[in-house]
């Protein structure tokens, strides 16, 4: 079984969040996306999500595309990849993180995992970014 893995805030669920997903399953057999923790968007992201990281986590699981959602880890972002083990790694279009930053820290951990960056979907109109404003 292929296992791809997506990750993110998804802090309101549109119509690009839903294009990365269904992207990314297309790459694999089961897709488990990772929900970044209150903290984690918060670093990411300088500000606190408007829903917590249950919500979210339920939100996502509600997806009928999703397979499983899980919360990230506290600490290092890698810690959910050597727990999850994915085949493939999605990365969205927008995520600040480089293909080959991923890749060399897979490779630090003796992961393997092929890393795909996903393109987007009407950006202009489905960025979180632009639907909070």
């Amino acid at each position: 079984m292929k296992i791809v893995m997506c990750a993110g805030t998804f802090d309101t669920i549109h119509p690009g969040h839903l294009f990365y997903l269904s992207e990314a399953k297309k790459y694999g057999d089961k897709l488990i996306v990772v929900v970044a923790r209150d903290d984690t968007s918060e670093s990411f992201k300088r500000k606190k999500p408007a829903h917590n990281e249950r919500e979210r986590l339920e939100k996502v699981r509600a997806l009928g595309i999703v397979d499983e959602a899980v919360l990230g880890r506290h600490g290092n972002i890698f810690d959910i990849i050597k727990e999850i083990r994915p085949d493939v790694i999605c990365l969205g279009y927008d995520q600040n993180v480089q293909k080959n930053q991923v890749e060399e820290e897979l490779n630090k951990r003796g992961l393997k995992a092929e890393v795909i960056r996903i393109g987007s979907y009407m950006p202009h109109m489905y960025k979180s970014s632009i639907i909070k404003k």
